[in-house]
């Protein structure tokens, strides 16, 4: 069994007890669930370097990359910094997330958020809109194409956006479909853990020009966007190349900094 797979096995328990304490309806009447959302595969197209910079304390292979940072300084040093968008991670147990990291990045800025979550069931969109998200992150190796189909449509109903990640073809060609927004290529393999742009760069002719093309996981220098950017990608969501210092809307705005060198 793989983390991934212990991750969903946990995620579906957690949903199911969820669902006990705060009902749907219950979710539907917070301010928030009614509010507009932004768009942030506009923002991805409309920016020279689109980056989603993400808000990450900690994963299961590295159990502490920052924990001291608030969320919401996290998110206002983006936002100034020039980030096209906000991932936030809300998972707790292996990420050490929260719902309430999402709550406190709508407080402090106007920027679009994505709920980065490992999603198994409606009832997380539902979560997410109430919480201010304006995306949310479908996983296509954990969901089968009727599920991603389900999910994406609920979240376009709520005007949310999606973000597909995909990591090869296979994934791909079964989960394309126009409820889609965004669709991410992860670098990393999640079996072996090896990291590459390789696997961006060969799925790019194969992914629609309608989507806005993502690519996630090991980019670390201004040079790896240029080299990705001519394969069509305009969205580059980096986390840990930030958050591992002590001020990542500060290295973000040095990052951002070298591309025009």
């Amino acid at each position: 069994m793989t983390i991934l797979d212990k991750i969903i096995i946990d995620k579906k328990k957690e949903v199911e007890l969820k669902k006990r304490l705060i009902p749907v309806n219950q979710l539907e009447s917070y301010s928030l669930f009614g509010s507009r959302t932004n768009s942030m595969s506009k923002n991805l197209r409309n920016n020279i370097i689109g980056i989603i910079a993400e808000h990450k304390r900690r994963s299961p292979s590295k159990p502490n990359i920052n924990q001291n940072l608030s969320v919401d300084d996290v998110a206002t040093g983006y936002q100034n910094a020039g980030a096209s968008g906000i991932s936030i991670l809300t998972d707790s147990k292996y990420f050490g997330g929260s719902l309430d990291d999402l709550l406190l990045a709508k407080a402090s800025t106007n920027i679009p958020l994505l709920r980065k979550e490992f999603i198994v069931d409606e009832y997380q969109l539902i979560e997410a809109k109430a919480h201010g998200a304006d995306a949310i992150l479908l996983i296509a190796s954990v969901l089968t194409r009727d599920e991603i189909k389900q999910f994406s449509e609920l979240a376009q109903s709520l005007a949310l956006e999606v973000l597909l990640e995909v990591h090869n073809q296979e994934e791909l060609e079964k989960s394309i479909m126009p409820s889609l927004d965004m669709i991410g290529v992860n670098n990393r393999n999640l079996k072996t853990f090896e990291v590459s742009l390789e696997f961006s760069k060969n799925l790019a002719s194969k992914i629609p020009d309608e989507f806005v093309k993502v690519s996630e996981s090991g980019i670390s220098s201004i040079e790896a966007i240029k080299e990705l950017q001519p394969y069509g990608y305009q969205g580059f969501l980096i986390g840990e190349n930030f958050m591992k210092t002590d001020n990542p809307g500060l290295a973000l705005k040095n990052f951002i900094n070298q591309y025009s060198l």
